[in-house]
Protein backbone atom coordinates (compact mmCIF):
# COMPACT_ATOMS: atom_id res chain seq x y z
CA UNK A 1 0.00 0.00 0.00
CA UNK A 2 0.93 3.38 -0.98
CA UNK A 3 1.36 6.12 2.14
CA UNK A 4 0.67 8.91 -0.44
CA UNK A 5 -2.52 7.14 -1.98
CA UNK A 6 -3.82 4.64 0.64
CA UNK A 7 -6.42 3.27 -2.64
CA UNK A 8 -3.28 1.09 -4.61
CA UNK A 9 -2.51 -2.01 -3.51
CA UNK A 10 0.90 -1.70 -3.89
CA UNK A 11 3.69 1.01 -2.96
CA UNK A 12 3.89 4.16 -5.74
CA UNK A 13 7.19 5.93 -5.11
CA UNK A 14 6.30 9.98 -4.62
CA UNK A 15 6.82 13.03 -6.92
CA UNK A 16 7.60 16.37 -6.91
CA UNK A 17 5.56 18.72 -8.43
CA UNK A 18 7.71 21.74 -9.11
CA UNK A 19 5.61 24.74 -10.44
CA UNK A 20 7.81 28.02 -11.85
CA UNK A 21 6.45 31.13 -13.13
CA UNK A 22 7.13 34.81 -13.36
CA UNK A 23 5.62 37.23 -10.74
CA UNK A 24 2.14 37.68 -11.30
CA UNK A 25 1.61 34.25 -13.57
CA UNK A 26 -0.38 32.00 -11.15
CA UNK A 27 2.40 30.05 -9.84
CA UNK A 28 1.38 30.85 -5.89
CA UNK A 29 -1.76 31.27 -6.55
CA UNK A 30 -1.76 27.35 -8.42
CA UNK A 31 0.43 26.28 -5.54
CA UNK A 32 -2.62 27.38 -2.63
CA UNK A 33 -4.92 25.57 -4.79
CA UNK A 34 -3.07 22.59 -4.95
CA UNK A 35 -2.56 22.52 -1.23
CA UNK A 36 -6.26 22.99 -0.33
CA UNK A 37 -7.55 20.07 -1.77
CA UNK A 38 -6.80 17.23 0.62
CA UNK A 39 -7.89 14.13 -1.17
CA UNK A 40 -4.16 15.29 -3.15
CA UNK A 41 -2.24 14.20 -0.25
CA UNK A 42 0.45 16.76 -1.71
CA UNK A 43 3.31 17.87 0.78
CA UNK A 44 4.54 21.41 0.63
CA UNK A 45 8.32 21.22 0.40
CA UNK A 46 9.80 23.62 3.68
CA UNK A 47 12.73 25.81 2.66
CA UNK A 48 15.68 27.00 4.87
CA UNK A 49 17.06 30.00 5.19
CA UNK A 50 19.59 32.46 7.33
CA UNK A 51 17.19 35.14 7.45
CA UNK A 52 15.73 36.35 10.42
CA UNK A 53 12.70 34.86 12.10
CA UNK A 54 9.64 37.25 11.87
CA UNK A 55 7.49 37.36 14.55
CA UNK A 56 4.72 35.81 12.89
CA UNK A 57 6.66 32.47 11.84
CA UNK A 58 7.12 29.28 14.03
CA UNK A 59 10.66 27.35 12.89
CA UNK A 60 10.43 23.93 11.18
CA UNK A 61 6.83 25.16 10.33
CA UNK A 62 7.70 28.20 7.90
CA UNK A 63 11.06 27.48 7.33
CA UNK A 64 14.39 25.53 9.10
CA UNK A 65 16.15 28.93 10.24
CA UNK A 66 19.81 28.59 10.63
CA UNK A 67 22.85 30.36 11.08
CA UNK A 68 24.57 31.06 8.16
CA UNK A 69 28.07 29.26 8.94
CA UNK A 70 25.37 25.86 9.55
CA UNK A 71 23.84 26.71 6.06
CA UNK A 72 26.74 26.87 4.23
CA UNK A 73 28.27 23.84 5.75
CA UNK A 74 25.46 21.52 4.76
CA UNK A 75 25.22 23.08 1.66
CA UNK A 76 29.13 22.04 0.64
CA UNK A 77 28.07 18.42 1.89
CA UNK A 78 25.72 18.56 -0.73
CA UNK A 79 22.73 18.47 1.64
CA UNK A 80 20.16 20.93 -0.40
CA UNK A 81 18.39 20.12 -3.51
CA UNK A 82 18.66 23.51 -4.66
CA UNK A 83 19.78 26.57 -2.95
CA UNK A 84 20.19 30.45 -4.04
CA UNK A 85 21.46 34.38 -2.35
CA UNK A 86 18.29 36.37 -2.39
CA UNK A 87 18.99 39.95 -0.85
CA UNK A 88 22.03 38.64 0.83
CA UNK A 89 19.85 35.94 2.71
CA UNK A 90 20.24 32.22 1.55
CA UNK A 91 17.86 29.71 1.09
CA UNK A 92 17.64 26.15 0.29
CA UNK A 93 15.62 23.23 0.07
CA UNK A 94 16.75 20.21 2.68
CA UNK A 95 17.57 17.54 0.87
CA UNK A 96 16.81 14.44 3.67
CA UNK A 97 12.78 15.08 4.14
CA UNK A 98 12.23 15.06 0.67
CA UNK A 99 13.97 11.83 0.33
CA UNK A 100 12.00 10.54 2.84
CA UNK A 101 8.75 11.96 1.66
CA UNK A 102 9.60 10.09 -1.68
CA UNK A 103 10.10 6.82 -0.36
CA UNK A 104 7.37 6.41 1.58
CA UNK A 105 5.28 7.43 -1.48
CA UNK A 106 4.05 11.21 -0.29
CA UNK A 107 3.89 14.14 -3.50
CA UNK A 108 5.54 17.15 -2.94
CA UNK A 109 4.92 20.13 -4.26
CA UNK A 110 8.00 23.00 -5.06
CA UNK A 111 7.54 26.65 -5.65
CA UNK A 112 10.96 27.29 -6.93
CA UNK A 113 12.32 29.55 -10.11
CA UNK A 114 14.09 28.18 -13.05
CA UNK A 115 17.61 28.27 -11.63
CA UNK A 116 16.18 25.84 -8.42
CA UNK A 117 14.24 24.02 -11.16
CA UNK A 118 17.83 22.88 -12.75
CA UNK A 119 19.04 22.22 -9.56
CA UNK A 120 16.39 19.54 -8.48
CA UNK A 121 16.30 18.24 -11.98
CA UNK A 122 20.15 17.74 -11.62
CA UNK A 123 20.05 15.89 -8.58
CA UNK A 124 16.43 13.58 -8.95
CA UNK A 125 15.76 13.52 -12.67
CA UNK A 126 13.22 10.95 -12.28
CA UNK A 127 11.23 12.19 -9.62
CA UNK A 128 11.02 16.00 -10.93
CA UNK A 129 8.05 17.02 -12.66
CA UNK A 130 8.47 20.32 -14.11
CA UNK A 131 5.99 22.76 -15.06
CA UNK A 132 5.86 26.36 -16.09
CA UNK A 133 3.10 29.29 -16.07
CA UNK A 134 2.94 31.33 -19.14
CA UNK A 135 0.90 34.57 -18.75
CA UNK A 136 -1.61 35.21 -22.27
CA UNK A 137 0.45 38.19 -22.69
CA UNK A 138 3.14 40.54 -21.16
CA UNK A 139 0.39 43.86 -20.87
CA UNK A 140 -1.92 40.93 -18.98
CA UNK A 141 0.95 40.18 -16.72
CA UNK A 142 1.50 43.83 -15.88
CA UNK A 143 -2.06 44.93 -15.32
CA UNK A 144 -2.32 41.81 -12.56
CA UNK A 145 0.41 43.25 -10.83
CA UNK A 146 -0.99 46.72 -11.08
CA UNK A 147 -3.52 45.36 -9.35
CA UNK A 148 -1.84 43.66 -6.69
CA UNK A 149 -1.85 47.38 -5.45
CA UNK A 150 1.46 45.93 -3.64
CA UNK A 151 4.52 47.85 -5.62
CA UNK A 152 5.46 50.90 -6.71
CA UNK A 153 5.86 51.55 -10.41
CA UNK A 154 9.79 50.87 -10.66
CA UNK A 155 9.11 47.59 -9.06
CA UNK A 156 6.57 46.43 -11.40
CA UNK A 157 8.81 47.34 -14.26
CA UNK A 158 11.82 45.58 -12.58
CA UNK A 159 9.54 42.55 -12.31
CA UNK A 160 8.31 42.65 -15.91
CA UNK A 161 12.12 42.84 -16.88
CA UNK A 162 13.02 39.41 -14.33
CA UNK A 163 9.47 38.02 -16.18
CA UNK A 164 10.96 38.20 -19.40
CA UNK A 165 14.40 36.33 -18.21
CA UNK A 166 12.22 34.04 -16.70
CA UNK A 167 10.06 33.44 -19.57
CA UNK A 168 12.64 32.52 -21.90
CA UNK A 169 13.88 29.32 -19.85
CA UNK A 170 10.56 28.03 -20.74
CA UNK A 171 11.88 24.85 -23.02
CA UNK A 172 13.67 23.60 -19.98
CA UNK A 173 10.88 22.50 -18.69
CA UNK A 174 8.38 19.14 -19.49
CA UNK A 175 5.49 20.96 -19.40
CA UNK A 176 3.71 24.23 -19.86
CA UNK A 177 0.55 26.05 -19.56
CA UNK A 178 -0.70 28.95 -20.06
CA UNK A 179 -2.71 30.68 -18.36
CA UNK A 180 -5.86 31.95 -19.83
CA UNK A 181 -8.40 31.33 -17.25
CA UNK A 182 -7.24 30.27 -13.94
CA UNK A 183 -10.25 27.12 -13.11
CA UNK A 184 -8.80 25.71 -17.12
CA UNK A 185 -5.12 25.80 -15.96
CA UNK A 186 -5.85 24.09 -12.19
CA UNK A 187 -7.93 21.53 -14.34
CA UNK A 188 -5.00 20.90 -16.69
CA UNK A 189 -2.95 21.18 -14.09
CA UNK A 190 -4.79 18.18 -11.98
CA UNK A 191 -5.10 16.40 -15.24
CA UNK A 192 -0.90 16.16 -15.27
CA UNK A 193 -0.37 15.32 -11.34
CA UNK A 194 -2.72 12.31 -11.91
CA UNK A 195 -0.82 10.76 -15.01
CA UNK A 196 2.26 11.19 -13.82
CA UNK A 197 1.24 9.28 -10.43
CA UNK A 198 0.46 6.71 -13.31
CA UNK A 199 3.99 6.20 -14.63
CA UNK A 200 4.68 2.79 -14.70
CA UNK A 201 8.64 3.45 -13.15
CA UNK A 202 6.96 5.32 -9.98
CA UNK A 203 5.08 2.35 -9.48
CA UNK A 204 7.66 0.50 -7.62
CA UNK A 205 5.09 -2.31 -5.84
CA UNK A 206 3.66 -2.87 -9.43
CA UNK A 207 5.89 -5.87 -10.56
CA UNK A 208 5.09 -8.19 -7.02
CA UNK A 209 1.40 -6.99 -7.50
CA UNK A 210 1.12 -8.41 -11.33
CA UNK A 211 3.39 -11.68 -10.54
CA UNK A 212 1.00 -12.09 -8.28
CA UNK A 213 -2.20 -11.29 -10.55
CA UNK A 214 -0.58 -14.14 -12.98
CA UNK A 215 -0.22 -16.95 -10.35
CA UNK A 216 -3.85 -15.95 -8.72
CA UNK A 217 -6.53 -19.17 -8.88
CA UNK A 218 -9.97 -18.14 -9.82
Amino acid sequence: MSAGDPTLPFARRGLILILSSPSGAGKTTLTRLLAQRPELNLRLSISATTRLRRASEVDKVHYFFMERDDFVAQRDRGEFLEWAEVHGNLYGTPRRPVEQSLAAGHDMIFDVDWQGTLQVVEKLPDDAVTVFILPPSMAELKARLERRAEDAPAVIAGRLAAARDEIARWSTYQYVLLNRDLDETFETLLAILRAERQKRERQVGLAPFVEQLLVEQI
